[in-house]
């Protein structure tokens, strides 16, 4: 079972300057923030597509996380590690196209997924989703496709971005029970057992439900976060200028692009 929640909303800013914040976002927490909890962010890669000319991305985050009081409630210690924070990955992929005037990125977790799976997926574009077309759509997934040239376009005053959240749990189950037992306590057998007859008790299918509706009520606060985290940094984009924003950066910081 896979649970989704999709949310719309308007960034009263041009395309170009919402794209420069998503990537500036978690760069400092004097620059957002609501971007305390990211420990660190590394670029794998980035190249510019000479045929289409998106721009591909791809980074990962370290975040300090703490699973929901409700999941840590749940499960036992030898699933959860006990309650507190600890640090997780998350994956981040991201496809500009400047020209047309979209976005598409992706982020997962890559820790804890034997008991949650976390997909956020986000398209930016500088037409509404209720009046955009299927082409559009369409052409922000096939990354690599050629494509005509396109007129220039005045700058449209307004980004729309629709995001959708999509959570899935496979504890208990039968393909993975065991990579989980082994990646938490070596497949000790007592530790074996007590796993095997927790699951028996609960059942799985009560397992997963109860833990993807967990994280899903969870979700409303997560963007509502998300999105100050953003406006803040729109917010001065905007007052300050972007070659200001940058250079205040670099004195502070270093060159946020080194980084």
């Amino acid at each position: 079972m896979v649970l989704t929640h999709t949310t719309n909303h308007t960034y009263s800013h041009p395309f170009p300057t919402v794209t420069l914040a998503f990537f500036l976002r978690y760069y400092s927490p004097r620059l957002n923030p609501f971007s305390s909890h990211v420990l660190s962010t590394d670029t794998i890669s980035s190249h510019v597509d000479s045929e289409t000319g998106r721009l591909h991305t791809t980074r990962i985050h370290m975040k300090k996380t703490r699973l929901p009081s409700a999941v840590v409630k749940l499960l036992p210690n030898s699933i959860t590690g006990g309650g507190g924070d600890k640090s997780s990955y998350v994956l981040e992929t991201s496809v500009v196209d400047i020209k047309e005037g979209w976005m598409k990125t992706e982020s997962r977790n890559l820790n804890y997924t034997g008991v949650l799976s976390v997909v956020e997926e986000q398209h930016y574009s500088t037409t509404p989703p209720d009046q955009a077309t299927s082409s559009s759509f369409s052409g922000s997934g096939s990354v690599g496709s050629s494509r005509t040239p396109t007129a220039h376009r005045p700058l449209a005053p307004n980004t729309f971005v629709t995001t959708t959240f999509s959570y899935r749990s496979t504890l208990g189950g039968k393909k993975h029970e065991k990579a989980v037992i082994e990646s938490i306590d070596g497949n000790d057998e007592p530790s074996t057992r007590r796993f095997g007859d927790w699951i028996s008790g609960w059942g799985a299918k009560r397992i997963q439900s109860s833990i993807e509706s967990i994280a899903s009520n969870k979700t409303d606060d997560q963007i509502l976060k998300s999105r100050d985290g953003m406006r803040i940094v729109l917010e001065r984009l905007r007052s300050n200028g972007v070659v200001a924003v940058l250079r205040e950066l670099r004195r502070r910081e270093g060159n946020v692009f080194e980084q």
